[in-house]
């Protein structure tokens, strides 16, 4: 074996370190790498279907918006919702086909964190390290957001029989804990069962969504209740918000369908744990974000046709309002509450989705010591064959983000709403330099977009980034107070201000994602 150091290595790509030469086995005896430039320490048990999986449970788009439904439907009713649904949907197909180019030419589990890396040419390490930091606190508020809405889910099942009862904040907070550990626990200790735990999960999403879809599309004939008008569901706009502007409204709005509906990056970070990710990752970016789009525009028009009265969704006192719609569309709390079951089920399996994400992404960061505690956070657990500490720190991260409900909900929200920002903000971050060098950075992989077709997507990416991010930070209804004021702004920039400062201590020793040529020698046989 020879004595110099990886990195030697990987400046001096002689034949000698041929992977077929050498005859690599496994990367317990040799010093095989994949294309992050670090040696390959966690297992290929992922295939194309469970790593789909993972992608459209986390995204798990229908019940994300679900949970946004009372917010969503005041900026233009029912309709407003749809369209600003597909409009936003339109817009990530085209950064999802982003993610996938860059993706397939560097199947990392750092995803755009690496992305950003490469592209950025002389300027790589300061854009991947924003790029890394916007991604986790992305994933880190996404699935504290999503635990809360399980919490939320809770209380209200046990208020739908019992309504002399008052939900108070910590209600939600102990089903929003209990979820929390509960999902944490299988990330952490059920690693090599996690494919099949995901192929299951995609079933309870999908065939949960179908059932909500056939019982709202059925119950309200059986019971001989009319459904809503053409007119309601398609065309009678409704502004509820206060702004004058309708098209500024639609505009806005079109941050619940980025809630659902945002996520087209997350497969990217399970890169190193299927073979054959070139080729695999940018398959299950497509179809999770057809599925999601397919299953979360059916589930808007069947519960849209089941209502019947819209003031009393608004008006209503439940912890997550979507049980009032499901309430007439059933005609009954027990048939609400069977519905309010199956979307509970959904979210749950969506946390242990973000949570392999989330840990995943604080991960690889760590390994790079792009973080406090690196050394700590880096470490592939010996038997789990996991990345045990980061996605336990993500845990105890959530339980203190649901402390900070307990105090202030509009604190809460305040960091949880931040989700779509700091998403969007990493890839820009890794799409901008892309294009700005003319995709030179890279090598082409398995999915590249060719010719004039590439720098078009890429434009209207970054285009559709810069514009909404700014849109996504006003207020959402007018007049403004300090419970209502959109803080999304102020916890960007805040947290922005820390990555810088965390930059300034680390810059000297920080060295950031290396660019693994694709033809080189070390690359693990099924790194690509």
């Amino acid at each position: 074996m020879d004595d110099r150091s990886l990195d030697e290595k990987l400046k001096d790509n002689k034949p000698e370190f041929r992977s077929e030469e050498l005859e690599i086995a496994n990367f317990e005896e040799t010093e095989c790498i994949n294309p992050s430039g670090h040696r390959q320490e966690v297992h290929r048990n992922f295939s194309i279907g469970s790593v789909l999986a993972v992608g459209v449970v986390a995204g798990n788009c229908w019940t994300a918006l679900a949970g946004t439904l009372t917010v969503a439907i005041s900026n233009g009713g029912p309709p407003g919702v749809i369209y600003e649904f597909i409009f936003a949907s339109l817009m990530y197909a085209f950064i999802s086909a982003s993610m996938a180019e860059l993706a397939s030419a560097m199947p990392s589990s750092g995803g755009v964190y690496h992305f950003a890396s490469v592209c950025g040419g002389r300027f790589g390490r300061l854009t991947g390290w924003f790029a890394g930091w916007w991604n986790y606190c992305a994933y880190q508020f996404g699935t504290a957001s999503m635990s809360a809405i399980c919490g939320k889910q809770l209380v209200t099942m046990y208020g739908l029989f019992h309504p002399e009862y008052e939900p108070q904040t910590w209600h939600a907070l102990i089903g929003y804990l209990l979820v929390t550990w509960s999902t944490c626990f299988v990330v952490l200790f059920f690693n090599r069962a996690l494919p099949m735990i995901e192929k299951m999960s995609i079933v309870i999403v999908v065939g949960g969504v179908f059932v909500t879809i056939m019982v709202c599309a059925i119950m309200p004939s059986v019971k001989g209740k009319p459904y809503a008008s053409n007119e309601f569901v398609w065309r009678k706009w409704q502004n509820e918000t206060g702004w004058t502007s309708n098209g500024f409204v639609f505009m806005a709005g079109c941050l619940n369908g980025a809630y659902g509906i945002g996520t087209p990056d997350v497969v990217t970070h399970l890169s190193e744990e299927l073979p054959r990710p070139s080729r695999n990752i940018p398959k299950a970016i497509l179809y999770q974000n057809l599925i999601n789009f397919l299953t979360t525009l059916l589930f808007l028009v069947a519960i849209f046709y089941a209502l019947d009265d819209l003031d009393a969704v608004i008006g209503t006192s439940a912890t997550f309002p979507l049980t009032e719609i499901y309430r007439q569309a059933t005609g009954s709390a027990g048939g609400a509450l069977g519905l309010v079951i199956v979307i509970f089920v959904s979210s749950v399996v969506c946390i242990v989705a973000g949570y392999i994400t989330c840990g995943r992404t604080l991960w690889t960061l760590s390994r790079d010591d792009a973080v406090p505690f690196s050394k700590f956070l880096s470490k592939i657990h010996p038997t789990k064959r996991n990345p045990f500490n980061a996605t336990l720190t993500c845990a105890i991260m959530c339980t203190l983000l649901g402390c900070i409900f307990v105090a202030s909900t509009t604190a809460f929200n305040a960091f949880v709403g931040s989700f779509v920002i700091f998403s969007t903000l990493s890839y820009l971050a890794a799409i901008l330099p892309h294009l700005l060098s003319r995709r030179s950075h890279v090598e082409p992989g398995d999915f590249w977009m060719g010719g004039w077709v590439g720098y078009v997507v890429h434009t209207i990416s970054c285009v559709y980034i810069m514009a909404f991010i700014v849109i996504f930070c006003f207020p959402f209804t007018l007049p403004v107070d300090a419970a209502s004021m959109n803080y999304a702004s102020l916890i960007t920039g805040g947290i922005s201000v820390f990555i810088v400062g965390w930059w300034v201590v680390k810059k000297g020793k920080y060295e950031g994602p290396k660019f693994v040529a694709r033809d080189n020698a070390l690359l693990a046989k099924d790194a690509l």
